[in-house]
């Protein structure tokens, strides 16, 4: 995942999801990493990565149009 950007983590897959889904609908490439621990799945965090040239695009759509 050289080229990729995280522009958002949460504990929540139906979050990743949604960010994921959104991202998607706007025309942008995007990816979940599930750096959970896997056998207790307690630690760790949902990660949504796109690649780097569309990062600044999504992070400002996360951070302006997307609201839990």
């Amino acid at each position: 995942m050289k080229n990729w950007k995280k522009v958002f983590e949460d504990g929540s897959p139906v979050r990743a999801e949604i960010v994921k889904g959104f991202l998607e609908d706007c025309g942008i490439q995007a990816v979940i990493l599930n750096k959970k621990e896997s056998v207790y799945q307690i630690h760790g965090q949902y990660e949504v990565m796109v690649p780097y040239t569309e990062a600044l695009k999504a992070i400002n759509i996360v951070k302006n149009e997307i609201s839990f």
